[in-house]
Order: C-alpha cells, then sequence, then structure tokens
C-alpha cells in the first residue's frame, strides 16, 4: 500500500495504490482524478492531457544521497491536475523480495532528504518531505493545480546494511523504478485584468482565470462583485488562487457562502513577474446557475534604487570606522532619503542591485553593486535579490551570512532579515514571520547581543529569491525613528557546504543533463554535510586503523622468504609487488589525518587490485605444475594412494593453506562491512599471505636438478630436466 508522509501543508494530493498490470495506465486515465472527478469535469473541451515519461533506473540501498535515484520533469503552464505514475519492477528470483520502496516529490527543487535520521549542519533549515512508501509495484499520486515548472521525483531502498559485497559474486535483486507524468492542462484560461470586472456564469464546470503580477507589486485583491445565485442573492463560489507546491503548499481558497454580494481575497506580496491562477467553481450543485464579476486590484511599490544614489562621502561630519569598515550615516544623506520620501509619496523598499559572479558548475557568488553596505532603516526595508532561476542554481546551497557593527544597534533595537523566493517579504511593522502570500520565508536576527546570524538552504527552489531587512524596536519604536544600521553580507551558493569538511568528498552528481551535488562521508562520519559525529572514529581509531591495514601487509614476507628460499624467483617479485602497493594503497585510502599518498589515488588502487589478483593466480599455477600433473594424477590412479603421499605435507602444509584460503575468502565476500572493514580487511591480508606461504610447493631435492645434454653450434644448450622429464632451450 501506498502511505503519504509528513510535510504535505494542505496541498491538495491524493495517494493511491493502482492494481498491478498493464492495464494500469488504461485504468489511471479512464478514472476521474480526485478533486476534480464527477460532472465538472465530463466533456469539458477546455481540457487537454499530456504525459512524460523517463528512462527507468535501478534502485539501490540508500547510504547517502548519490545512491538515491533523481528524476527530472518540467510541468507546462495552465495545468489543473498533475498524476504521477508509479512503477517498480523486479526480477524472479529466490533473492528477489518485496520490500518497500520510499519516493520523495518536491517542487523547484530536489528533495532534500534524511532516511537515515542524521543531524544537519548548524544554521541549516530544512523542510519537512513529502514522500510515499510503496509496498506494491504501482501506485499513484495526484495533485490538483500544480505549480508550473521543474518538479523533481526520488526513490530508493531502505537504508544499507553497509556490508561490503563483491559484485557479481553473490546474486542480487535488481529493483527498476521508473515514474511517468500525465498532466492536465487548460487551453482556454481567460485574462484578469488589474481594475477590469470579467463578468462569469458558472453552471456544471469551473471557471479558469490567471492574472499577470508585475514586479513591485505590493499588494493583490481578488473581489467578486454582483454575485447572484439564480436569480437571487448569494454568492456559493470556491475561489483556488495560486499553485500547489511540495512539499509546502500555500494555496488560498476562498469559500464564499453568504448572502453578501461582495467577496474578498487579500494577498500580500504576491509572487512577481508570473501569473497566477485562480479557479472559480460553483458549490450550488448541479443546475444551478451562479453569476458573478470577478475584479483584481494591483498595489504598486514605489522603489527607492539605492544605486541611483550611491552612498558617497558628501560632508566633513562623515567618519568612517577602519577597523570594521562601517561608514556612519551621513546627516545629508537621510535628509535627503527622507524629504524625497515625503515629497513623492513613501517607498515600500529600498532596492539594492546584485551581481551574480558565476564562478563554477553551481557555484554562484553575490554582491551588493558598487558597496560592501547596506543601510538599514526602521521605515522601509532594504532589499536584495538573488537570481537563482537559471534552472542549474536548485542542486547547491544557498548560504547567508550577516554582519552588523554592534555599536550602531542599541538594546531595544532589531535587525530582522527575511529570506524569501519568488517576491519579498515588506510587512515588517506588522508582523516578523516572514510570509508572503504563497511562501514561508527563513527569518534571521542581529542584535547588539547577536550582531551575527548565517542561514544555509539546501538545495533552493529555482526562482529569484530576495533577502529584506529592516530595523524593528518592539518595546520602544521611538528609538528606531532616526536610527540607522549598516550591515554586511556574504551571498554565495555552493555544491557543497565547507566542500563536505575533512571527512567527506564532495560529488557532482548528473541526472541527464541536470547537475546535483552530495557528500559522500567517511570515518564514521555522516550528514548531509559529514558533521554528524555520532558514530565518528577517533583520531586514536583512525590512526589504529590505517596501521591495521597497512602493516598487516607484512605478512607477506613469509611468503616471499618461502618462495626465495625454494628459488621461485618469479612467485617472491609478485608477492613483493603486492606487499608494496597494498601497504601505500591502504595508507592513502584513509581519511582524515592518518593519510599518506606516494601516488595519484587511482594509480595505488590499480596497482594493489592487480597485485592481489596476481599473486593467488601466480600461487595456483605454482601448485599445478601444470605438465607433471599429468604424470601424478596416472601415479594416484596407479598406485591408488593421493599425491603428495607424505601424511606430513597434508597436515602442516596443505590443510593449514586451504582452511586460511577459505577463511580469508569467507571473510572477503560475506562478513565485510563498512564499520568492520578496517580489521576484517586487515585480517584478510594477513589470512592470503599465510596461505600463500603455506600452499607454495616444496623445493627440489636435487641439489644439480639440471643438466646439459648437448651443445649446439648456435651456442644454445638444450638441457633436460630429469625429474620432470621437461625439455627446454637456454
Amino acid at each position: 500500500m501506498g502511505r503519504a508522509g509528513t510535510g504535505t501543508g494542505g496541498a491538495a494530493v491524493a495517494v493511491a495504490v493502482a492494481v498491478a498490470g498493464p492495464l494500469l495506465l488504461l485504468l489511471l486515465l479512464a478514472r476521474p482524478p480526485p478533486g476534480a472527478a464527477g460532472d465538472s469535469q465530463k466533456g469539458d473541451v477546455r481540457l487537454v492531457s499530456e504525459q512524460f515519461s523517463q528512462s527507468p533506473q535501478k534502485l539501490s540501498f540508500y547510504s547517502w544521497y548519490g545512491s538515491a535515484r533523481l528524476f527530472h520533469f518540467r510541468v507546462p503552464p495552465d495545468a489543473v491536475l498533475l498524476r504521477w505514475l508509479l512503477q517498480v519492477s523486479w526480477g524472479s528470483s529466490p533473492t528477489c523480495t518485496n520490500v518497500e520502496i520510499t519516493v520523495y516529490f518536491r517542487y523547484g527543487a530536489p528533495p532534500v532528504i534524511n532516511p537515515l535520521g542524521t543531524s544537519f549542519p548548524a544554521n541549516t533549515s530544512v523542510q519537512p518531505s513529502f514522500f510515499i512508501k510503496m509496498l506494491q509495484s504501482n501506485a499513484s499520486v495526484n495533485i490538483s493545480h500544480p505549480a508550473p515548472g521543474d518538479w523533481f521525483v526520488v526513490a530508493h531502498l531502505p537504508p544499507s546494511s553497509q556490508k561490503i559485497e563483491v559484485k557479481d559474486f553473490v546474486p542480487t535483486c535488481a529493483y527498476v523504478f521508473q515514474p511517468d507524468m500525465l498532466v492536465v492542462r487548460v487551453v482556454e484560461v481567460s485574462v484578469l485584468e488589474p481594475d477590469v470586472p470579467l463578468p462569469q456564469n458558472l453552471l456544471s464546470h469551473p471557471s479558469y482565470l490567471k492574472i499577470f503580477v508585475p514586479k513591485y507589486t505590493q499588494e493583490l485583491r481578488l473581489e467578486l462583485q454582483g454575485c447572484v445565485s439564480n436569480g437571487s442573492l448569494g454568492c456559493p463560489v470556491r475561489l483556488t488562487v495560486g499553485s500547489a507546491t511540495l512539499p509546502s503548499n500555500f494555496q488560498k481558497v476562498l469559500t464564499c457562502t453568504g448572502p453578501t454580494q461582495a467577496c474578498r481575497l487579500l494577498l500580500p506580496s504576491p509572487p512577481w513577474d508570473r501569473w497566477l491562477q485562480v479557479t472559480a467553481k460553483s458549490l450550488a450543485g448541479p443546475h444551478v446557475s451562479v453569476a458573478f464579476s470577478a475584479v483584481a486590484a494591483l498595489t504598486a511599490c514605489r522603489v527607492w534604487n539605492m544605486n541611483v544614489q550611491p552612498l558617497l562621502p558628501s560632508s566633513l561630519n562623515q567618519s568612517c570606522n577602519i577597523s570594521t569598515g562601517l561608514m556612519s550615516p551621513s546627516p545629508s544623506y537621510q535628509d535627503q532619503g527622507r524629504n524625497s520620501r515625503l515629497d513623492n509619496g513613501p517607498f515600500c523598499l529600498m532596492s539594492y542591485a546584485v551581481t551574480r559572479e558565476d564562478v563554477d558548475v553551481v557555484s554562484v557568488r553575490f554582491r551588493p553593486l558598487d558597496r560592501v553596505l547596506v543601510l538599514v532603516q526602521s521605515d522601509t526595508p532594504s532589499v536584495m535579490q538573488l537570481y537563482l532561476n537559471t534552472g542549474m542554481d536548485s542542486g547547491g546551497s544557498l548560504t547567508i551570512s550577516l554582519w552588523a557593527n554592534q555599536s550602531l544597534i542599541t538594546k531595544n533595537s532589531w535587525v530582522v532579515a527575511c529570506v524569501n523566493a519568488a517576491s519579498p517579504f515588506l510587512s515588517f511593522n506588522t508582523s516578523l514571520n516572514c510570509t508572503t502570500a504563497f511562501f514561508q520565508g527563513y527569518p534571521l536576527f542581529l542584535s547588539a547581543s547577536s550582531r551575527e546570524a548565517n542561514l544555509i538552504i539546501p538545495y533552493p527552489e529555482t526562482d529569484t529569491w530576495y533577502l529584506s531587512l529592516q530595523l524593528v524596536c518592539p518595546e520602544s519604536p521611538e528609538e528606531c525613528v532616526e536610527a540607522v544600521v549598516f550591515v554586511e553580507s556574504a551571498l554565495s551558493l555552493v555544491p557543497c557546504l565547507h566542500d563536505c569538511g575533512p571527512y567527506g568528498q564532495c560529488l557532482l552528481l548528473r541526472r541527464h543533463g541536470y547537475l546535483y551535488a552530495g557528500c559522500s562521508c567517511k570515518a564514521g562520519w555522516r550528514g548531509w554535510s559529514c558533521t554528524d559525529n555520532s558514530t565518528a572514529q577517533t583520531v586514536a581509531q583512525q590512526k589504529a586503523a590505517a596501521l591495521l591495514l597497512t602493516l598487516s601487509n607484512l605478512l607477506f614476507l613469509a611468503p616471499i622468504a618461502v618462495s626465495v628460499y625454494r628459488s621461485l624467483l618469479v612467485e617472491a617479485a609478485v608477492y613483493a609487488y603486492t606487499m608494496f602497493f597494498s601497504t601505500f594503497y591502504h595508507a592513502c585510502d584513509q581519511p582524515g589525518e592518518a593519510v599518506l599518498c606516494i601516488l595519484n589515488y587511482d594509480t595505488l588502487q590499480y596497482c594493489d587490485f592487480l597485485g592481489s589478483g596476481v599473486s593467488m593466480w601466480v600461487t595456483i599455477l605454482c601448485m599445478a605444475r601444470l605438465k607433471a600433473a599429468l604424470k601424478y594424477v596416472y601415479r594416484c590412479g596407479h598406485r591408488r594412494q593421493c599425491y603428495p603421499t607424505s601424511w606430513q605435507r597434508w597436515v602442516f602444509y596443505l590443510l593449514p593453506g586451504i582452511s586460511m584460503a577459505t577463511v580469508a575468502l569467507a571473510i572477503y565476500t560475506s562478513m565485510m562491512t563498512s564499520d568492520n572493514y578496517y580489521y576484517t580487511h586487515s585480517i584478510w591480508h594477513m589470512l592470503l599471505a599465510g596461505s600463500a606461504a603455506f600452499l607454495l610447493p616444496p623445493r627440489d631435492k636435487h641439489t644439480e636438478p639440471w643438466a646439459c645434454s648437448k651443445k649446439l653450434t648456435c651456442h644454445y644448450q638444450i638441457c633436460k630436466n630429469h625429474r620432470e622429464e621437461l625439455y627446454t632451450v637456454t
């Protein structure tokens, strides 16, 4: 069955589990969508459906974000229904069982997930994820009035057991996941012009409207006027404004059921520079006509552009604090600004232009144009725009740091900052919750006791973001009338916070053309940025692990000595090669402080794997004595005795060597995990070296096994080994 997770925020989302079988898609297409089913959608020629699909991906057990599978879709404008069709398939082998698959959904950016329950870095703001858990092969998720733009789906198997398995050695089950997206959109939408009444008549189908909200709109007011139902007063209409997003949804629903003729909805700070979807649906029942006029009114915002009037030293009374780089306010500048607002009407914000500098992939720096400091006052918010709308900016982390001069902030005053997407928060005088019409912002506070504030937003939504600041004095507002504070900011988009720290590696992941970053942690560290040390190894444990993995290779000195003593020089060289590169590979393959790399990591890894494989094959071939083996087989059958005939050879050499090799193989294939890797792999080193020393064949008893029988004129000799009956040319 399917189960919805937390963080829906009241979104119009329905989760259903569909029956398995090849007719799943046809059944879903034939079934009316939840919340829009019934007569209201039957025969509505304004609606068309489109389907989008992506290639399936093999799921993995979750260990870090890179083990989850990401799917990227784009929802077209004017969509009224979004339906996800989720399908999972697996093989028929006995290892395939019914497992729980977790699927996450998010609008605007990849979902921020935490299946392991680890901690996030300090000052990180994370919204709850919306997810479902699939226990069957098919499921569907329906979203009414979805927001247009990027939508992301992430799926993974349960958390991994941390067991290290040899690829293709143990049979595994492949779980393949494929989401399909079905979109129902409107092809005929009425445009609502500001201050122009738009007559509407509702009967069996809803009315689809949209209004364009230009930039610098301070407030939007929607009103239904002259509403009558079957000729009598009354307004049984449900008005849905905005689009649904996940994991949080801030759609506005206005239900007009009273006998009044007017019904209003006020939206402060609506999303700028985009179309706003409005749906009106009759609540009067079938075959009852409802008539009204929709009116939209926009309140424009008067902007004070700070880059037109740059903050320059204009009088001798202006001073500069050399130690902090903060300039004290100029009286002439304050008077000029306040007089201009009185003469031309009040300003709703002071706009600071911001320069965007693209540094690398998913790496951007922002800084105010022509200045470092931002002037913050009590009557008008200071706003900076952060453009994160390229479509490739949502795969990193947005970091914001603010500093204020402590001497300019009084004990009863605060600098409140709000970080919002789509439109800035401007209502500091009435509320400090940083909530705009369709977005819950992130608050920051600066005070005399805390002059620095930091915020980290992992995977920010693709949009234009706004940082708005204002000085507030909740206890004594008169103290803030003439007060001015200068705030310094550091704004950037980074792939990974602090590059995942000393115990992590920042990796760039890709799904088709979309790039996003994630941290792969080591040494027991966990978390989004490898900052969770709940299971981390101490420095002493790291050094002990490094010594175990490196010094355990010294046991290869035993097979090297045996090989030299028995004149097996090729085998001795191979064992020495293996010991050398295995030692320095594991010295380089250590996180944190206990690490030493004499060559490139990939080179050491390749040489280590090559040496391990060759040393095993050399030992096997040396034991085999390929051509002599036929003779020994014949003697075993003729004498009816196994070779060798000496029980001492079996008890003291062959059986111990075979036992050590068997135990080493069992440890390597079935007992290694991420937690016990350091000592189990060290035991593997010792057992492998010991088995090679025991299994090497004995030295030839002939003191002079090679005798020359004939000397050729071409300076070559044909030598015959009387023991092996083999001929060679030297």
